[in-house]
């Protein structure tokens, strides 16, 4: 199909790399012509998926993080997946305020933010295997088109 592009990324489960996986996401979707705030949206559930991977799937063991990006038309298609200790409870995982590691200041936000800044959110689990997070997020939803009868 014309009209789509695919791209994995693997790397180290390490802090210093969050960033990393934030903006290689922002410049591959750069093709789909998204808003300013539209690529703030997809970093910041970036952001989150990865640091989920790094702190509760791996406890900050240095293993490899997986990202898998595809566009079709103007829809932006993610996984993020770890081969990490996994999620026993997925629903009340993704409960607001939530968090397994409350002495880390940890404030179980993460899902939340991903399902409000994302237009789908699926999380698959499975205890010692690892976690991936599914996210999609169609660019320009909601923008308007100005004409020059608009003007």
């Amino acid at each position: 199909m014309e009209n789509t592009n695919e791209m994995q990324l693997i790397f180290d489960s390490r802090s210093s790399n969050e960033s990393f996986a934030r903006v290689t996401v922002a410049a591959f979707m750069t093709s789909l012509n998204p808003t300013v705030e539209e690529v703030s949206d997809v970093k910041t559930a970036v952001s989150e998926a990865v640091t989920n991977a790094i702190i509760h799937g791996y406890e900050n063991e240095v293993h490899n993080i997986y990202i898998r990006c595809r566009t079709e038309g103007k829809t932006l298609y993610l996984e993020i997946e770890d081969k990490g200790k996994g999620i026993p409870d997925v629903e009340k995982a993704m409960e607001p305020l939530f968090t397994t590691k409350p002495e880390l200041d940890r404030s179980g936000m993460g899902f939340s933010f991903m399902e409000a800044f994302m237009d789908h959110l699926d999380v698959v689990s499975e205890p010692g295997k690892g976690t991936t997070v599914k996210m999609e997020k169609t660019i320009g939803k909601g923008r308007k088109v100005w004409t020059t009868q608009s003007l």
